[in-house]
């Protein structure tokens, strides 16, 4: 495996992800915003924050499956969130745990979350960018 995830003494321990991943292997691959499409080009979980983000997390695995890596190839997320808020936390956190069940990935890459006023498509309330590497 490319990368080792792991939490620096002196940095807090998050339950979800890990503050830094260390990545060895050759290839690099750059994965576009995933936003909440499934495969024909329909939002999924229009309105449902957690809904959108585990369909996220699901298209970045189907992006690196495709060029033969794996959800724990990923070096770093960065998450884009419309109107972010903190209390917006506990249902981002829900889309990344189911996803993360059904990817078999526990715990997720280091990852950035910023808030932003609007996305492409009006319906879209969170996009995921990937950077991976593989052997």
């Amino acid at each position: 495996m490319a990368i080792t995830l792991v939490n620096p003494s002196g940095l807090p321990e998050i339950d979800v992800y890990r503050q830094v991943s260390i990545a060895t292997g050759s290839k690099l691959i750059f994965i576009a915003g995933q936003v909440a499409w499934d495969a024909d080009g329909v939002t999924v979980g229009e309105g449902d924050l957690a809904a959108q983000v585990e369909q996220c997390y699901l298209n970045i695995g189907t992006a690196l499956a495709e060029v033969g890596g794996s959800f724990d190839d990923v070096a770093k997320l960065t998450v884009y969130v419309v109107d972010w808020t903190p209390d917006k936390m506990p249902l981002f956190l829900e889309g990344v745990t189911r996803a993360a069940a059904k990817l078999g990935v526990t715990p997720v890459p280091p990852g950035t979350l910023l808030g932003v006023a609007a996305l492409a498509a009006p319906d879209h309330l969170v996009e995921v960018e990937a950077t991976a590497i593989i052997d």
